[in-house]
C-alpha cells in the first residue's frame, strides 16, 4: 500500500512538473515529465493489482515502451535530425497503435456480438456514420500537413483504431451495463479527446493550452482504465462486479 502511495505520488509530482514546464515553455522538459506518467502507472498496476489481465497488461507495457522510447531519443546527442525524428514517429506511432490494439482484444473478447447485433442495431448504425464522419474531419486536418505517403497510411490506421477503441468500449458498456464497462467507456472516451485534442496541438496550433488539455485528458483516462482493472468479475448470475480488496 505505501509503495502504491509512493508511485502515485510521483505520477501526480510528474503531472504537476509537466504542467509547470508547459506553460513555462520549456516543451523538452514538459514533454519528459509527461513521457514518466504511464511507465509510473504500468509500474503501479504491476506492483498492486493481484489478479493481471492479459491483454490489458500489454496494453500498458505497449504504451509505456513508446513513451519510454521518446524519452530515450530525446536524450540522445543527435535528437533533432530527420532520421531520429522519423524513426521515433513511426515506432512510437506503432507501440500506440498496438497498444489500443490489445485493449480492443480485451472488449471484443468479453462481448457477445450475437447478443449485439440483435438488440443494439440502431447503436451500431450510429457509431458507424459518427465513425466515418470523424474520420473525415480528422482526414482534413491531417491531410494537408503531410508530406510523405507512408506518414497518411499511419495516421489513417491510428485514427481508425481509436475509434474503434471507443465504439467497442461502448457496445461494451451497453452489453454489460456495470462499473467496470461503464469505466473501461470513460477510458476510451477520454483517450479519444486526449487524441483530438493531441491532432489540434501538432496540426492546427501548437499552443501550450492545447498539449496540456491533451495530457490532462489522458491522465483522467488511465485513471478510470485503472480503476476498471481493480474490479474483478464476480461469478454469479447477475454478472456483479466486486473491488479487490
Amino acid at each position: 500500500m505505501l509503495k502504491s502511495k509512493v508511485l502515485v505520488g510521483f505520477v501526480l509530482i510528474c503531472y504537476v512538473l509537466f504542467t509547470f514546464f508547459e506553460f513555462n515553455d520549456k516543451p523538452v522538459k514538459a514533454i519528459l515529465f509527461h513521457c514518466s506518467i504511464v511507465p509510473l502507472i504500468t509500474i503501479i498496476y504491476l506492483l498492486i493489482v493481484k489478479q493481471k489481465k492479459l491483454f490489458f497488461l500489454l496494453f500498458l507495457i505497449c504504451y509505456s515502451l513508446s513513451d519510454i522510447f521518446y524519452i530515450i531519443t530525446s536524450l540522445l546527442p543527435y535528437n533533432g535530425t530527420k532520421a531520429v525524428n522519423d524513426f521515433h514517429y513511426y515506432m512510437g506511432n506503432s507501440l500506440y497503435i498496438l497498444s489500443y490494439t490489445f485493449l480492443i482484444i480485451k472488449l471484443i473478447k468479453s462481448i457477445n456480438f450475437i447478443h449485439v447485433l440483435r438488440f443494439f442495431k440502431i447503436h451500431i448504425i450510429v457509431l458507424t456514420i459518427l465513425n466515418i464522419y470523424l474520420m473525415f474531419v480528422l482526414h482534413s486536418v491531417i491531410n494537408p500537413n503531410l508530406v510523405i505517403q507512408s506518414d497518411y497510411y499511419l495516421e489513417v490506421v491510428y485514427n481508425v483504431v481509436v475509434l474503434l477503441l471507443l465504439s467497442f468500449a461502448l457496445l461494451n458498456y451497453l452489453y454489460k451495463d456495470n462499473k467496470k464497462s461503464l469505466y473501461l467507456f470513460l477510458g476510451a472516451l477520454f483517450i479519444v479527446f486526449s487524441e483530438v485534442m493531441d491532432v489540434a496541438y501538432i496540426y492546427v496550433a501548437q499552443r501550450n493550452i492545447l498539449n496540456f488539455l491533451s495530457t490532462s485528458l489522458a491522465v483522467v483516462a488511465f485513471y478510470f482504465l485503472f480503476q476498471q482493472s481493480k474490479l474483478l468479475k464476480a461469478d454469479d448470475e447477475k454478472d456483479a462486479f466486486i473491488f479487490i480488496d
